[in-house]
């Protein structure tokens, strides 16, 4: 059995579980278009209004690629048609929070960096070993890291390959908590009921207009965030934010 990922639904937000612990949760390409699949299924349901991505067990988030897999393709040309799961979780347009601990390497490490907020364990060990076995990482490093923790750090950690512990992630900027392994998928739960209590459309404009941030010179950013705004107004969402306010209670808002 090559493990699957799961889809969890409850209280709006969508628990994508990568389930393949005795292998360090590495990716297969059947798990690749599981999650792809969840991850377009996830999209489009207005029932979701945020993502908790997490592996299964204890000793992993993700160890990236399988690599037996990675050996099997029977050509450059069908390697580079496969299903890239990093851009299949950093194409979801609702706010994603991802729990990491233990192993979170390769393309485990290039999906943990396509989430929007990521809670680290203490026992986290988060690294880009591409280099070290003879290629660079396709999911997506070599252009995020740069634009998370600039060119120096980023050219340390992608050029050697070696792995780096919790705390140095987190000083670096790579991940925003770090907490106990204990309490791990407690803060995770709680950031994301959080965002999914707030407005759908408010959260995705500010995460599109974030995006937007990392691509466009200033002026057209700018130009995009009062796009965003306008947005939201014509959504209504205000006015429940603005009665919320006056009557002293949280908002509740319907999507």
């Amino acid at each position: 059995m090559n493990g699957d990922v799961r889809l969890i639904i409850r209280d709006g937000v969508a628990e994508l579980v990568l389930d393949r612990p005795a292998k360090h949760n590495a990716v297969t390409p059947e798990m690749a278009s599981r999650l792809r699949e969840h991850a377009l299924a996830v999209d489009t349901n207005d029932d979701v209004r945020a993502v908790l991505l997490r592996g299964e067990g204890e000793r992993a988030f993700c160890a990236g690629s399988d690599l037996n897999a990675l050996a099997a393709y029977p050509s450059a040309w069908h390697f580079r048609n496969r299903v890239e799961y990093a851009t299949a979780v950093r194409n979801i347009r609702k706010p994603i929070v991802a729990a990491l601990q233990g192993w979170t390497l390769g393309g485990g490490a290039e999906t943990a960096l396509s989430a929007d907020l990521r809670v680290a364990s203490e026992t986290m060990r988060l690294g880009f070993p591409e280099v070290q076995r003879g290629w660079v990482g396709g999911g997506g490093a070599s252009q995020l890291l740069p634009r998370l923790i600039g060119p120096g750090q980023s050219a340390r950690l992608l050029m050697l390959g070696d792995p780096i512990g919790a705390a140095e992630a987190l000083r670096l900027g790579i991940v925003e908590e770090v907490v106990p392994q204990t309490a791990l998928l407690e803060r995770a739960w709680e950031i994301a009921r959080k965002l999914a209590a707030l407005s759908p459309v408010a959260v995705q404009s500010v995460k599109a207009a974030m995006r937007m941030a990392l691509e466009a010179p200033l002026s057209a950013g700018l130009a995009y965030e009062n796009e965003m705004n306008v947005l939201c107004f014509s959504a209504g969402d205000h006015l429940e934010g603005i009665r919320a306010f006056n009557e002293k209670r949280p908002a509740e808002f319907a999507r």
